[in-house]
This record gives structure tokens, C-alpha cells and sequence, in this order.
């Protein structure tokens, strides 16, 4: 636990120590607020739904764009092999990335709060349950795809590569419901299931049902396995590289020693032969 916390605080103050947080967490916010206000003094309605539908198309960029340097980043200045060289296990240093960046996940979450205090004070008749169980939707769907964004990080040291696929990975699972007419009706339900929008919508609606919950922490548990996975097979194949590369450099001398040595045996026989 120590060792997850070391990670996390590390990422944490490498995001506030450099611009890229508080660039997110404005846009967040802007891009958010822009769409609710609009709702709210032109259309006159006063409820969060506009927002649980925007924050989704958000997730799919801004979280991948969180998450492609929290490990790609150290694969490509090379501290993963400073990394791997101190007491620290690989499901920790995983498990403290995911946090780090699931933490400014919901930090922008957070920052939408404004809108709801709004509609507490002019609204009327305002379902606090179901802006809760929204809240709490966009929240484990901010994991998952947290979780996806630090897989695909950990599978290149390219950052645009990372946030590409990314990108790719969590449309993906987000379109998947909006496919089902070109899917066989025996499929149709195992698709639907994978849908990340499909239980995010089970959950706005204010049930919260325990298949959606499974089905979130399902997600989340599987791309960090594979993240976990992917890293150390990583680490074994580099560890396998260098050991044949040092068997290599010795060998070599070795061999030319052994041939200089037959040679030089091989000519003082001959030099006493002929004498």
C-alpha cells in the first residue's frame, strides 16, 4: 500500500507541476458548463440531463489524453529500467497509475458540481437520487476507461500512439450498443452487455442494478490485469535481451582469445620443427 502510494503521489504532483492538469481540468469545465448553460437559459430546463449526456462524449478524448504518458512516458525516457530495479512490484506501480489518473478524472468531475448547487437553488422538484446515481455512473465509467487508457500506454513508449489507440479502444466500446441492428440477433445480447453506454445508461436512470456494477469492475480488473501482464512480459523479454547481449560482448573475446592462443601454439610448433 505504501509502495501504490509513492506511485501515486509521484504521478499527482508530475500533473500539477506541469500545465497539462490544470489545461484539463479548465477545458473540462468549460466544455461541460457550455452545454448545460445552454440547456438551462435557452431552453429553460433545469435537470443535469444534458450534462450526463455530454460528459461521455468528453471521456472519450480528454481520458485517453490523460492517461497515454503514464507509462508510455517512462518507457521513452527510460526509467522503467530505473523502476524496475527498486522494491516495487508491478501490480503497485500499476495500481498507482490507474489512481493518479482516475484521481484527475474525478477532479473534473467534480468541477461540474457547480451545475448541480445551480440547479439546487432555482430548480424545483430536483431528483437528487438519480443525480447521484448519474454521478456515480460517469464516475465508474471515467474508471474503465481510465483503466483502458493506462493499457494502451503500456503497449508503446509513443504517446500519440498511446492516446490513438486509445481513442480507438474506448469508442469502440462506447458504440457498440449503437451497432446492434447490423449484429446477429443471437450476439445482439452478449454485444449489448459490453456496452459501456448501456449500463452507464442503466445507472442515470437511477437503478443501480448489480450487473452494471459487475459489469464496471469487471472492466477496470481486466485492463489492469493486462496492463500488469503486458509489462511484465515486457520486462522479462528486455531482461532475456540484455543477459544474451552480455553473453555476447563475453563470449566473443573469449573465442578470439581461444583462436589467438591455438594460433600462436600451432606456429611454435612449427618454429621448433623446422629448427
Amino acid at each position: 500500500m505504501l509502495n501504490i502510494r509513492m506511485v501515486f503521489r509521484r504521478e499527482m504532483l508530475g500533473f500539477f507541476n506541469s500545465p497539462m492538469a490544470y489545461i484539463f481540468l479548465v477545458i473540462f469545465a468549460v466544455v461541460n458548463g457550455y452545454f448545460f448553460t445552454n440547456t438551462f437559459f435557452l431552453f429553460g430546463q433545469s435537470d443535469l440531463r444534458t450534462l450526463f449526456d455530454i460528459v461521455p462524449l468528453v471521456y472519450l478524448f480528454f481520458i485517453p489524453a490523460v492517461s497515454m504518458g503514464l507509462i508510455a512516458r517512462e518507457n521513452n525516457i527510460g526509467t522503467m529500467e530505473i523502476i524496475s530495479t527498486l522494491p516495487l512490484n508491478t501490480y503497485e506501480f500499476v495500481m498507482g497509475k490507474f489512481l493518479a489518473g482516475f484521481s484527475l478524472i474525478l477532479l473534473g468531475l467534480a468541477a461540474t458540481s457547480i451545475h448541480f448547487f445551480t440547479l439546487m437553488a432555482v430548480g424545483t422538484n430536483v431528483d437528487i437520487g438519480a443525480i447521484f446515481s448519474g454521478y456515480l455512473g460517469l464516475a465508474l465509467m471515467g474508471a474503465t476507461f481510465t483503466a483502458i487508457g493506462v493499457y494502451t500506454s503500456s503497449v508503446t513508449e509513443n504517446q500519440v500512439v498511446a492516446f490513438i489507440i486509445g481513442v480507438f479502444v474506448v469508442l469502440v466500446f462506447y458504440m457498440l450498443d449503437k451497432t446492434l441492428i447490423f449484429v446477429p440477433h443471437s450476439l445482439a445480447g452478449i454485444v449489448q452487455f459490453l456496452a459501456v453506454d448501456y449500463h452507464l445508461s442503466n445507472i442515470s436512470r437511477g437503478v443501480i442494478d448489480s450487473r452494471n456494477l459487475v459489469y464496471f469492475f469487471s472492466m477496470i480488473g481486466f485492463f489492469i490485469f493486462l496492463t500488469i501482464q503486458t509489462l511484465e512480459v515486457l520486462a522479462y523479454t528486455t531482461l532475456r535481451l540484455f543477459s544474451f547481449a552480455n553473453l555476447n560482448i563475453f563470449s566473443v573475446p573469449t573465442t578470439f582469445t581461444s583462436k589467438y592462443s591455438s594460433g600462436l601454439s600451432n606456429e611454435s610448433c612449427t618454429t621448433v620443427s623446422a629448427a
